[in-house]
């Protein structure tokens, strides 16, 4: 049985143990997109965390590793790299793709918390805005307490796994036991 897990695998002529060790470590690194983007070859969407074997080269940014991948797109024969960029926190697309543009505005989704980072340092600098910001938030949780106490009261109903299981086990018996007499 043991003898089955060493064939069927093929071993290429350029593949050396001692520096690969495995196979997978011989192909390459499985790099995982991090959001959606366009190919340049074929103009199609290519989907956040499409697993693609990536050939990675490394580099070093201070102390923190550079990684760069370059991969083939699965929708046609065009290659994109793509770099990791530790000083912005995020991908840097170097060839054959570009970022598919996907905004929106943080007013329209009614968080109280700042989502834009100019926000958030203007609100730690300027001790007036921050005033006035703090009223506004005041107002929107004024308004939203009875929403709050509604959906309260809806999690404390269900609250009693025992209690809502054991009505709705007997609502349905009695429906059963209904269907079951008309037949």
């Amino acid at each position: 049985m043991g003898e089955r897990k060493g064939q069927n695998k093929y071993y290429p002529p350029d593949f050396n143990w001692r520096t690969h060790k495995t196979l997978n470590s011989y192909h390459g690194v499985h790099a995982l997109r991090e959001r959606g983007k366009k190919a340049d070859g074929c103009n199609n969407h290519i989907g956040m965390s499409v697993r693609y074997n990536a050939e990675k080269k490394v580099g070093m940014y201070y102390t923190t590793p550079l990684y760069e991948f370059r991969m083939k797109c699965h929708l046609c024969d065009n290659y994109f790299i793509i770099r990791t960029d530790p000083k912005n926190f995020d991908y840097e697309l170097v060839e054959g793709v570009r970022r598919q543009e996907i905004r929106f505005d943080p007013s329209t989704i009614d968080n109280l918390a700042p989502v834009d980072r100019t926000m958030s340092l203007k609100l730690a600098s300027d001790a007036m805005f921050k005033t006035e910001h703090t009223v506004e938030d005041k107002q929107k949780l004024a308004g939203d307490d009875q929403r709050i106490d509604k959906l309260e009261w809806i999690q404390s109903r269900l609250y009693d796994n025992f209690g809502a299981n054991s009505a709705l086990r007997s609502v349905f018996r009695t429906e059963r036991n209904a269907l079951t007499e008309r037949r």
